[in-house]
């Protein structure tokens, strides 16, 4: 078939054509986003699952309906070695300026400009190094306001004074985080608390965060209220339903079918993964000679599939790893492997690799910080990455 019209799109972070499966996250976001603007109390939301499942998809479907009611919207991507202070005013700047367009007082709009950029000037030397976003020239900088120093009450000035900007539209703002995990345990503090103070004034502004599965953990360490805060939605592999329809749809478009057989061989080997649904359905489209797609069809596509996989998504993040890591992953890998490489314990990795398990942290240390395995509970590992641990015995 015509590879031009292949409806499939895998990506990071990319769109698929038919986003199935998240029909009610939608929907509870268009409730919490009339709830907020109409002055009501919600909670802000937290996504969370492994890699490859869609929550940045989903973070992005999430802005453009916030977009579409006319809300201020900024995002911003969380980085370990970075502190949140500059990238949250890049993003408040944004959703400030999309405001701005509308609202009838330049004057509270440049108010709402100067209190950003005294924020963003309390940003740390080493923190603007790289960044080639600077804060508004063209107001000076506020005084006394959102510049003392103190993330969490420099964060509560900040989003009470642009809330309020939005309230005078009737909207509201939303500031999107995405990688929320990697933020610090002090700036994930600063963050809940600035959120839980905006909500007790029922102030128009909200809060929607992304991140690997230990996620929840790390918000309720940093506050104890943070469980109550949130509302936190698990993005998880699709229903096999779902994933027919992220395959079915998007074809229908093209005049294409599928056969029952061909359907459920992809569901078989994608697990109902959404990056894996649309990696498999895009070579299997490109194999496919004409309508209907059939599983012979599919197992033809497979092997190209998983050499693209093997390559895109797995192997780069297997390249950068340290060779103490990859012992590590490995030694996960066969202690996963009787049970869909299921969490381990850090115990067993120790044993099965014969060393003591405190000389075995600066390997667990690098992997965790690196994204590639998650902590959920203490004692225990998984990967971040769905079929790490398979990829990783068939590759060795």
């Amino acid at each position: 078939m015509d590879p031009i019209r292949n409806p499939y799109a895998p990506g990071a972070g990319q769109r698929p054509p038919e986003l199935a499966g998240r029909d009610r996250e939608l929907r509870q976001f268009e409730v919490t986003l009339e709830r907020v603007a109409a002055g009501r109390p919600d909670r802000s939301m937290v996504l969370s699952g492994l890699r490859g499942v869609g929550k940045t998809v989903l973070l992005n479907a999430l802005r453009s309906q916030a977009v579409n009611r006319a809300w201020g919207t900024g995002k911003i991507e969380a980085r370990p070695d970075q502190s949140v202070r500059l990238p949250v005013a890049q993003a408040v700047h944004a959703a400030a300026r999309e405001l701005g367009h509308r609202h009838r007082d330049p004057d509270a709009v440049d108010r709402v400009a100067a209190v950003v950029k005294a924020f963003a000037l309390r940003t740390g030397q080493q923190d603007r190094k790289g960044s080639p976003w600077r804060p508004p020239v063209d107001v000076a900088a506020a005084r006394g306001r959102a510049d003392s120093g103190d993330l969490e009450l420099d964060l509560v000035e900040l989003f009470t004074d642009v809330a309020a900007l939005a309230g005078d539209l009737n909207v509201g703002v939303a500031l999107f985080v995405d990688e929320m995990q990697d933020v610090t345990t002090g700036e994930l503090a600063a963050l809940c608390g600035a959120c839980h103070e905006i909500s007790q004034q029922s102030a128009p502004l909200i809060v929607v965060g992304a991140g690997l599965p230990h996620l929840p953990v790390a918000l309720a360490t940093s506050k104890s209220y943070a469980e109550r805060l949130f509302r936190y939605v698990v993005v998880d592999r699709l229903p096999r339903a779902m994933a027919e329809r992220a395959w079915t749809l998007p074809a229908a478009t093209e005049d294409v079918t599928f056969e029952p057989e061909a359907l459920a061989a992809l569901y078989q080997l994608t697990d109902g993964y959404p990056y894996f649904v649309q990696a498999y359905g895009k070579v299997t489209w490109d194999v496919a000679v004409a309508t209907p797609v059939r599983r012979e069809d599919v197992e033809q596509a497979a092997p190209e599939a998983e050499a693209e996989l093997a390559v895109g998504f797995f192997g780069a993040r297997y390249d950068r790893a340290t060779p103490a890591e990859r012992d590590y992953m490995l030694a996960m890998a066969d202690l996963g492997e009787s049970a869909a490489d299921r969490a381990v314990s850090t115990a067993e990795i120790a044993r099965h690799l014969g060393r003591r398990p405190q000389s075995l942290s600066p390997a667990r240390d690098g992997l965790i910080k690196k994204g590639l395995v998650y902590s959920g509970e203490r004692g225990s590992v998984a990967f971040t990455v769905p079929h790490f641990g398979r990829f990783l015995r068939t590759a060795r």
